[in-house]
């Protein structure tokens, strides 16, 4: 049986499986007896890219059929700083799992930072290798760049974060309406926004500092960035017409 690699962002592990990405999904999100329930978010990573990176002989080893031939769902390679030991290049496909167990695969994109939408406020969530929900004036790649380029005192080796909807709040925070966005603290993060408008030397406002462990899907905007500095990887998000056609089961758990 083949042997996968994944890299689960809640919580963060570097996990050995031989079920395939939508089973292992399954799996994480559902148990092996359907008695669990939960959401999982992970990568696929290219085996051959860290090798010399893990224990070989280990993974081999404890990476097995179990006796009645059914495949081992997961051996636990890390569970400590993950994101920042594995190369960007090993990174495959994302798969987000819903608490029922239906998986989505989104593919890497081409990213151009240059179509970046200047003037607009944005909502990150960030996933690994830290979990606040931060407010920002900063467009995407900006906003990786300044948190991994060492041009601030808070410094990260990489991250990974998921850009959130504020529909007309990204460019009106006090009057735009809300009424289709279904966080807790509206009048929260109406403030938070406004202040990054009013205040021209703040480009970063934390919304919240505890993230629950569990991402609304239907609240996505542009999709998932991974990278550090100048270097970034996107996943791209389908809209809700788009995601209803290529994963309908999926669509109707979120």
């Amino acid at each position: 049986m083949s042997k996968f690699i994944y890299l689960t962002a809640t919580p963060e592990a570097l996990i050995a499986s031989m079920l395939p990405p939508v089973e292992f999904g399954a799996y994480l999100s559902t148990g092996t007896k359907k008695r669990n329930k939960g959401q999982a978010i992970f990568f696929e990573v290219d085996l051959g890219q860290i090798e010399k990176l893990i224990d070989m002989d280990s993974l081999n080893r404890r990476c097995v059929a179990k006796a009645d031939g059914k495949p081992k769902s997961s051996v636990y390679l890390s569970v400590y700083r993950v994101l920042e030991t594995i190369p960007l290049t090993a990174l495959k496909s994302l798969y987000l799992t819903t608490d029922h167990g239906y998986t989505l695969e989104l593919k890497k994109s081409p990213y151009d930072p240059s179509k970046e939408t200047k003037g607009k406020l944005h909502l990150f969530q960030e996933l690994l290798p830290v979990t606040p929900l931060v407010a920002t004036e900063l467009a995407p790649s900006v906003f990786l760049k300044r948190l991994t380029d060492g041009s601030i005192p808070i410094v990260l080796p990489k991250l990974f974060f998921v850009d959130l909807k504020l529909g007309e709040l990204a460019t009106n925070p006090l009057k735009g309406s809300a009424e289709y966005l279904p966080y807790s603290n509206v009048g929260h993060l109406r403030d938070c926004l406004e202040i990054l408008k009013g205040e021209y030397e703040k480009h970063m406002k934390t919304v919240q500092r505890i993230y629950s462990g569990s991402l609304l899907y239907r609240t996505i905007e542009s999709g998932f960035y991974v990278g550090s500095k100048d270097e970034i990887i996107f996943y791209s998000y389908p809209d809700m017409v788009e995601l209803e056609n290529i994963n309908y089961e999926f669509f109707r758990s979120i």
